[in-house]
């Protein structure tokens, strides 16, 4: 007969308790951009500068183009973007970060490292990067499509979120 899993062995557990961790503290660290995580997601695609059109950048974060126009709205009115016309075709728009929003972006993802930090700072700088290595190796392997570490946070965030809502409430007597 086994034994049912520790909490030491129990790798669901140990990911789990990690992820939630990690998701707590980045929201934190970048809930004062508009949008709160979204609006950091789209921040970090326009750095990278892709993809260039709005309904291109809805579909690659998985957005309702309707929900992108309105955070890119609240971007735009914050200094942090700037919609262009396309050079290839004058009908779309191009999503292009102000010199407020790369400062912006900078400043985000300083705080991302910070928060990546204090969830590892139970090891050592070697054990970390031994850490982030094996991790990199294994997600590789899962047969996902590789995305920033900010919108599969955001995925993982959306199904707990989902799964909450779908738990019965128990009533206190």
């Amino acid at each position: 007969m086994s034994t049912p899993p520790t909490v030491d062995s129990d790798l669901g557990w140990a990911l789990g308790a990690v992820m939630r961790s990690y998701l707590k503290a980045a929201h934190e660290a970048v809930d004062d951009v508009p949008g709160g995580p979204r609006g950091y997601q789209v921040l970090s695609a326009a750095g990278r500068g892709e993809p260039g059109s709005q309904l291109a950048l809805a579909q690659h974060l998985g957005l309702d183009r309707t929900v992108m126009t309105y955070l890119l709205d609240d971007l735009e009115s914050a200094g942090l973007v700037e919609r262009k016309p396309d050079p290839a075709d004058r009908r779309a728009r191009r999503i292009v970060l102000t010199e407020s929003g790369t400062e912006r972006l900078c400043e985000l993802e300083r705080r991302l490292a910070a928060v990546e930090e204090e969830v590892l700072e139970p090891l050592d700088p070697a054990e970390r990067g031994v850490l982030r290595h094996l991790l990199e190796r294994v997600a590789t392997r899962t047969g996902v499509e590789a995305a920033d570490a900010c919108s599969v946070a955001q995925e993982v965030q959306d199904k707990l979120e989902d799964g909450a809502a779908a738990r019965p409430r128990r009533r206190r007597s």
